[in-house]
């Protein structure tokens, strides 16, 4: 596969930073990004990549040459006037789909993975795709069961509850979706190329919790340095096993009320979004694992249930708190409810006690489960961690029973995840 830069633009929310040096060039931690972009890509195996140059042009391809200092074959397309970011893709003769990317992100991922999720749906584009902390200023996606992309809503004007699940910047691409578009006329690739592919039912969200952050400000731009001497990007790849934390729902990040049939009955417990936080700022991927048998009860549809989870996502997001996965299990095996859904009163290897939302996930995302915890208000949460191979943690905050023995009891999230952010530092220190 060959890989396309979009390194043309002439960096503006960067001020000063920008004002003599092309922003793929700036120095990241002692390196130019465009140069760690470069050798990330050689090391997921490309070899042919082409930079569209723009703004300061000359310095950019003088820094880089021909690529052979890096493993790869470089080539330049270059905008005499700036064309976007959909502008030149139709020039460049391109045959075969590719990789695309900003020339202003920092990332560590797993190429492979996302190509064979390209290839085994016959997209169009595969976007790749995970929420951030500050949803509530971003475009986001929208999608079915299947990843699909149904929608792509804006920065302005979204619904009252919405998915956090944004493009990071990275996405797989077929020519044909630049086919179209006249040579040499800016386009943007947002506004003119994929959201009027949306209609094919061929795009698709790729989401991952591996590690992608735009660089496009300085505050940005000086987390991700902080970011790297962490090691972040590198333990949170798929391919590297690692620690999460799996959280029960109800009574756990939202106050405990029975059975939730709408979205406007979901309300956040007092520190759960700060306790959220403080996972997603260590780089602990944090997942969603709920029974959710109002489903199969008739008591909602999968759609409200979706919209409850949005609401979930949007109360999160406003504090800057994010989960990197929801999963759900919507089945009920007893019968007798008055409308209930057939096809979903069964047992089935999701629901808890049983594993399967946990095994997943840990498969989907590279989870160590033995060093994993999940945080749960009932027994059954417990139980359920014993069958997935991970440690539980007992929370007083929700549905109040009473904890099994041997099991560590907290009153909320907020000290379950103060306690375990202290043993993960004491752990890096030793």
């Amino acid at each position: 596969m060959e890989a396309v830069i979009l390194a043309g633009g002439r960096g503006t929310r960067m001020g000063a930073m920008c004002a003599d040096t092309p922003k793929p060039l700036l120095p990241l931690a002692g390196e130019p990004v465009i140069m760690r972009q470069i050798r990330a890509l050689s090391a997921e195996g490309i070899r042919k990549i082409t930079v569209v140059a723009g703004y300061l042009a000359d310095r950019l391809i003088s820094a880089l040459g021909d690529g052979s200092a890096f493993g790869v074959s470089l080539r330049y397309y270059r905008e005499e006037t700036p064309l976007g970011t959909a502008g030149a893709l139709g020039s460049l003769g391109l045959t075969e789909d590719f990789l695309l990317l900003s020339g202003d992100l920092l990332f560590s991922f797993s190429l492979p993975d996302m190509a064979a999720f390209h290839r085994e749906r016959g997209a169009l584009a595969t976007l790749f795709a995970h929420p951030n902390a500050h949803p509530f200023d971003s475009a986001v996606l929208e999608t079915d069961g299947a990843d699909r992309i149904t929608a792509f809503l804006p920065k302005n004007g979204k619904p009252a509850e919405y998915p956090n699940l944004c493009n990071s910047g990275i996405q797989i691409v077929s020519p044909a979706l630049f086919a179209a578009l006249p040579a040499g006329v800016p386009a943007d690739l947002d506004r003119d190329v994929l959201r009027p592919a949306v209609s094919t039912g061929r795009l698709y969200a790729y989401r991952s919790a591996e590690y992608v952050r735009d660089l496009g400000t300085p505050a940005r731009f000086a987390a991700a340095g902080a970011d790297l001497a962490a090691g972040l990007p590198r333990r949170l790849r798929r391919d590297v096993p690692k620690p999460a934390v799996f959280l029960d729902r109800d009574g756990t990040l939202n106050v405990y009320r029975g059975d939730i049939a709408a979205p406007e009955q979901l309300e956040l417990l007092p520190g759960a979004a700060e306790a959220v936080r403080s996972l997603n700022l260590a780089g602990v991927p944090t997942i969603l694992v709920t029974n959710q048998p109002v489903v199969a009860r008739g008591l909602c549809s999968m759609e409200t249930l979706a919209r409850i989870h949005m609401r979930l996502e949007t109360l999160l997001g406003e504090e800057g708190a994010y989960l990197d996965a929801v999963y759900v299990c919507p089945h009920h095996p007893e019968r007798g409810f008055p409308g209930e859904v057939p096809a979903l009163k069964i047992p089935c290897e999701c629901r808890k006690p049983a594993p399967g939302m946990l095994l997943t996930a840990a498969k989907r995302f590279g989870i160590s489960l033995a060093d994993s915890w999940l945080a749960g208000d009932t027994r059954r949460d417990m139980e359920t961690a014993g069958n997935a191979g991970c440690r539980g943690a007992f929370l007083l905050c929700g549905k109040q029973e009473t904890p099994p023995p041997g099991v560590p009891v907290y009153p909320d999230l907020s000290a379950f995840t103060q306690a375990y952010l202290s043993s993960l530092r004491r752990d890096a220190d030793a």
